[in-house]
């Protein structure tokens, strides 16, 4: 009896205080198992990535707008398996502004760096500054953020603690907010990285042949002063460096990626990582619409000290992606993990795989040790038109080109006119609505198309249904061609309304996940219990 208790009290300390990914995704691996990878590496919205390596573990940080938690931290052994493991930001400041959908504001592109044993990550809110926030273990609880350089459209923050002693930060600008754009320049800062100074000077005017140059990384290598920048555009854009034997310039520059004869549009934008064995590799992603700007690996060499990303096949010295390549030499073999897409809910923590589109709070939902997610039917906004100005929507990025989602729920209504639904969200969303009407239950679809202008959703035929516990499905095709389904047994699936194409989101990729909303306010509002997600392949 005392060995059984020890038994289920060891498998409780897991299942609360370790999502340790032993599940491998059904529709998206990078590792090929043969020694090779595929690319993208994260067919997820993962956007400006940046990656740092300390010892034998790289870090990876990206974009994440409005969305919160936000700023993924994601965890690797060897630059292709990637596993996500915490978010620096648990709640977005101004907390009284990000309390309401911000879409497109918020966490633009963040740089992670490792200094005096404590990890950084320096992140732009085009609308307030550049914040800092720092850890000393990347798994655990982040400092809250300090406004480091307080302006409108100052974006890119990237940091360098160089080998004189001086520290700089590089940074563009959002032409949407300061009014100039196309620009990268330089200042200093404090010796700790808490205060950037009013000492900026300009590195380069992109105007003429480098148009809409952003996105800077500053690294020191060989004497010079690099900075990696994007330009030309989120879709159609390259990749281009600076050097320089002074931080101040003048800096030469070279195009060093683009995407050539490949279908691997605009790639730029990502991170310089060297491994333990000396080789060089560059994270960039690459604009997939309503996918989202979902990441690739290329291996990458120095020639006459400048950096040749992918494989210069055409031998014109400007490199180009790879499709699949031999994966990084890192000294030794790890196992592949994949970051979570499923959720059985039988952990009292809600999965890292879920995000809300503005800071939580208490009463939208509770995870339990019963084996289920809880959701509240909350309010819905007295501004909202539809569900854009929702705050309470519970989402995951798309894990790849095609996949299934099924899912069982419970309503548990209370009123008329409580709703739930299983959504697919972006400019434009659809979702199967369950809804209580006259004291029963209906299901039906709901689309609508340009929600950011106002959209007005539109209604398919309802179905009557027996039972308050159902099961929704979506069936995710190539392109974002997505078709509703449910059944009231879990075998028979019933097809809903029409085929509905997935649309990206305000800099962001589509999402999937739930809803639970009503008209009004009660001191007792339903709910739906979330008894599993589940995305495995689709089937042809």
């Amino acid at each position: 009896m005392r060995k059984c208790s020890v038994v289920l009290f060891l498998l409780s300390f897991i299942s609360f205080f370790g999502q340790g990914n032993t599940e491998i995704s059904k529709v998206w691996v990078a590792d090929n198992g043969d020694g090779t990878f595929r690319n993208p590496i994260l067919h997820a919205d993962y956007s400006d990535p940046d990656v740092v390596r300390v010892a034998d573990d790289y870090y990876m940080t990206a974009s994440s707008f409005n969305c919160v938690p936000g700023l993924p931290i994601l965890h690797s052994k060897d630059m292709v398996n990637w596993e996500l493991v915490n978010y620096a930001l648990q709640k977005q400041p101004p907390y009284n502004v990000f309390d309401k959908p911000q879409h497109g504001n918020g966490v633009w592109a963040p740089c992670i760096r490792f200094h005096n044993n404590e990890f950084y990550i320096y992140y732009p809110d085009p609308d307030f500054g550049i914040y800092m926030v720092k850890a000393k273990d990347p798994k655990g609880v982040w400092s809250d953020p300090i406004l480091v350089k307080e302006g409108k459209g100052l974006i890119d923050p990237t940091p360098l603690w160089d080998n004189s002693g001086k520290v700089y930060l590089a940074y563009a600008f959002a032409g949407s907010r300061a009014g100039i754009k196309s620009l990268l320049v330089v200042c200093t800062m404090n010796e700790e990285g808490t205060v950037a100074n009013n000492d900026e000077v300009l590195i380069i005017d992109g105007h003429i042949d480098e148009s809409t140059i952003e996105g800077p990384k500053l690294y020191k290598y060989n004497d010079y002063y690099y900075i990696f920048a994007p330009a030309g555009g989120v879709s159609t854009g390259w990749q281009t460096v600076l050097r320089s034997k002074n931080i101040y310039g003048p800096y030469e520059k070279k195009k060093v990626l683009e995407q050539g004869k490949t279908d691997i549009n605009g790639p730029h934008q990502g991170a310089w990582v060297q491994t333990q064995t000396g080789e060089d590799w560059f994270f960039h992603f690459q604009d997939k619409g309503a996918y989202g700007r979902i990441v690739h690996l290329q291996p990458m060499k120095w020639i006459n000290n400048w950096p040749v990303i992918g494989n210069d096949d055409d031998k014109n010295g400007i490199g180009e992606p790879v499709s699949t390549y031999k994966k990084p030499n890192v000294g030794k073999e790890y196992s592949i993990v994949t970051p979570f897409d499923s959720d059985e809910f039988n952990s009292p923590k809600l999965g890292l795989q879920w995000q809300w589109h503005a800071n939580p709070q208490v009463y939208w939902g509770f995870p339990s040790s019963l084996g289920y997610y809880t959701m509240y039917c909350r309010p819905i906004p007295d501004n909202a038109i539809n569900l854009y100005e929702v705050p309470n929507l519970l989402l995951q990025k798309f894990p790849a080109e095609e996949f299934t989602v099924t899912t069982k729920v419970t309503f548990n209504a209370r009123s008329d006119g409580e709703k739930i639904g299983l959504l697919i969200m972006g400019l434009d969303y659809s979702f199967l609505s369950v809804q209580k009407q006259n004291g029963e239950l209906y299901i039906s679809q709901v689309i609508c198309k340009n929600a950011d202008n106002n959209g007005v959703e539109l209604e398919s035929k309802s179905f009557k249904l027996k039972n308050s516990t159902i099961y929704l499905k979506v069936e995710v095709n190539k392109g974002g061609v997505c078709d509703f389904f449910y059944s009231e047994n879990g075998e028979n699936f019933k097809s809903v309304g029409s085929s509905f194409l997935a649309s990206e989101g305000k800099w962001i990729g589509a999402k999937i996940g739930f809803l639970a909303l009503r008209k009004g306010n009660t001191n007792d509002a339903g709910s739906v219990d979330i008894d599993w997600f589940r995305i495995n392949k689709l089937n042809k």
